[in-house]
């Protein structure tokens, strides 16, 4: 990527390196790619998306069902294995970059349950 100036305009290009990079991802191919082992950290999604924006919201929700997420609580996903890099397609493709958080955690609380589901115990 490079940055890009026109008189009193600034912005970003992909150049032919990164629009070869990006077309390796079909956004209808996406996986996450599991480690051997879990390292004790929970991945999770929260996002806040306006009423105005309710199919984008609507089809993310699909997609962290379809990923393998959990939900937490409403607009609050868990996920055991790092998965910054899909998510970050996700909210570009989506629009969503300021909308949806991406956070790493080392403890949820009577998470029990959540290594059982992922299979981690």
């Amino acid at each position: 990527m490079e940055l890009v100036k026109e008189s009193d305009r600034r912005y970003f290009h992909l150049t032919p390196k990164g629009e070869r990079l990006l077309a390796q991802y079909d956004i209808g191919e996406l996986t996450i790619k599991k480690p051997r082992h879990w390292d004790g950290k929970y991945h999770l999604i929260i996002f806040d998306i306006a009423e105005r924006r309710r199919r984008a919201r609507d089809e993310i929700r699909l997609w962290l069902e379809n990923l393998g997420f959990i939900r937490l609580q409403n607009s609050v996903w868990v996920y055991p294995y790092e998965c910054q890099e899909v998510i970050n397609l996700l909210k570009t493709h989506f629009d969503v970059r300021r909308d949806l958080l991406y956070l790493i955690v080392d403890f949820i609380e009577n998470d029990k349950w959540l290594r059982r589901h992922f299979g981690l115990i």
